[in-house]
């Protein structure tokens, strides 16, 4: 964005005294965020081509929904077109923390695990919210249509995991089992790269802006980066979200929710280089590990603590 359009929106944000308005260019989304200090508060503000407006509505709403149901996010300030109508905004309270991931080592096992109790409860509140967005079709017909997108991609992917083979399998043992399961609103990327840890140790969930609508079960496929970052963590987040009474059907949707990412995120990674797609061959060997090549089906990650 040019320096000429900046200008541009610090005259139509709604704020006084604003000192600066720096480029913010953590995260994967393709949003424009910046940092906007004013001389009382610091605010994050993210943008979007004016075609995605709705989607920003939603993400306001899922804000809303979570200060009704005190869910600590950040705080929605103002939002609303800008730049002639050619943007649209959400301005938000910044939230003072840490990147989960990067502190989540510096607490104690039972203390990491608490953390993730907490994420877990805040997950299962997520999906009592009322959804944003509808989708007539059953859960069933878009999963098995999503399964096979993935699998389609990873067989026109010129690259392949070792053992590859292995996740086709685990995907056809166990795509029996989706079924058309009450649909609920998805965080759409809940892991502990997306949380933040402030100076009270208290957890923050951020970054709604993938939200959709699905099997709640789905909404832990990504549950592979907390367990690699800790495991007394991820343990936590699924004991958190079932109150210490996970259903055996979970851990088999798990594994297949899993495999089924897991086989997409090579061709996804191939165009951003050689580190993207040694990070998922790395993930791909933790997971066999954990998973024992997978015969088992409770990961080996998940204990008590």
């Amino acid at each position: 964005m040019s320096e000429v359009m900046i200008n541009s929106l610090l005259s139509e944000l709604p704020l006084k005294n604003i000192q600066s308005i720096t480029p913010f260019n953590k995260g994967w989304s393709n949003d424009h965020k910046f940092i906007v200090v004013t001389e009382a508060k610091k605010y994050l503000l993210r943008m979007t081509d004016i075609n995605n407006k709705q989607a920003y509505l939603e993400h306001k709403d899922l804000l809303m929904q979570s200060r009704e149901k005190n869910i600590p996010t950040h705080k929605l300030a103002a939002h609303g077109e800008c730049l002639n109508d050619t943007y649209y905004f959400l301005l938000l309270n910044w939230i003072d923390g840490n990147d989960a991931g990067d502190v989540i080592n510096n607490f104690t096992l039972s203390e990491q695990y608490n953390f993730g109790i907490k994420a877990g409860e805040i997950l299962a509140e997520i999906h009592s919210f009322k959804p944003v967005s509808e989708d007539k079709e059953s859960w069933k017909t878009r999963y098995n249509r999503k399964i096979d997108k993935k699998i389609k991609m990873y067989n026109d992917c010129e690259l392949k995991y070792d053992n590859g083979h292995l996740l086709m399998d685990a995907i056809s043992k166990y795509r029996h089992l989706i079924d058309n399961n009450r649909n609920v609103q998805h965080h759409g990327d809940f892991h502990i790269g997306n949380m933040l840890i402030d100076s009270n140790n208290k957890l923050h969930i951020i970054d709604f802006d993938r939200h959709d609508t699905g099997e709640a079960y789905e909404e832990f496929n990504r549950i592979t980066w907390c367990a690699s970052t800790s495991s007394a963590f991820a343990s936590g987040r699924v004991d958190g979200y079932f109150n210490n009474d996970v259903p055996d059907e979970f851990w088999k949707l798990l594994l297949l929710y899993i495999s089924a990412n897991m086989l997409s995120s090579l061709p996804w990674a191939l165009p951003f280089g050689d580190k993207e797609i040694k990070t998922m061959r790395r993930s791909y060997t933790e997971i066999l590990g954990w998973y024992d090549r997978f015969e088992l089906t409770i990961p080996k990650w998940y204990k008590k603590y």
